[in-house]
């Protein structure tokens, strides 16, 4: 019998808000259970067209991610196999799915393309907030994408096993600095640092900013005039 290459995709950006939900999604897999060796769990970033290398050696691809599908925000839909590029690209969001419209498309064209594909996709109810995290209603259905993820891996044959302890954030596919609580314990307030931009940083007097190009700048200026004059 052979076995199905598997892979777990998330991929969005967890700088913007909700647009890291498919990353928050692998992240709390990873760190609660255990799968085959057949089975990759990988957080897909915002890496685009560099996937395509991955989504070419699965026989079986699921893919978390936030997805603009018109909804309610939170609400948690799941398309499957030749649907998944549609609404790939029907209304992006962010360059990562357009880099991910063209991995998938590539994949094909390359006459590789797993036999199997589901998306679990959220929508979101805030992406324009830089440094934000998930807010609380896309966040209630990462566990919920898991489930449906877990199901759908069972229907294949493929089993995960609940870890007895979550693995540590040391230990996770992402660097422990962005992993979900550090990241949202250590943002600063907005009393302390504006999300938008902070005009206080140009109107404080204590801030003077010299015009004057410093003595590297002018080593490294070219007179146009100079070299046209020759």
């Amino acid at each position: 019998m052979t076995v199905k290459r598997v892979l777990l995709l998330g991929i969005g950006n967890v700088l913007w808000a909700d647009e890291g939900f498919g990353v928050r999604c692998i992240e709390v897999l990873h760190q609660h259970y255990q799968f085959p060796e057949h089975v990759t769990l990988m957080d897909g970033g915002t890496q685009g067209i560099y996937l395509v290398q991955h989504v070419q050696a699965a026989d079986i691809l699921v893919v978390f991610d936030a997805i603009d599908y018109g909804l309610e925000g939170g609400t948690l839909k799941l398309i499957a196999d030749a649907d998944v590029p549609n609404f790939m690209g029907a209304k992006k969001m962010s360059l990562h799915q357009t880099g991910f419209q063209e991995v998938l498309a590539t994949s094909q064209l390359l006459g590789h393309y797993p036999e199997k594909l589901l998306l679990i996709g959220v929508q979101p109810v805030e992406l324009d907030d830089y440094g934000g995290s998930l807010r609380p209603a896309v966040k209630a259905q990462i566990q919920l994408a898991i489930d449906c993820a877990l199901r759908y891996l069972a229907d294949q044959g493929i089993h995960a096993i609940p870890r007895a302890t979550p693995l540590p954030s040391h230990e996770h596919l992402s660097p422990s600095q962005i992993a979900l609580a550090q990241y949202e314990s250590g943002r600063p307030s907005e009393q302390l640092a504006c999300r938008l931009g902070d005009d206080r940083v140009l109107t404080d007097p204590s801030l003077k900013f010299d015009p004057k190009p410093s003595p590297i700048e002018q080593a490294m200026s070219v007179s146009v005039d100079h070299w046209r004059d020759r």
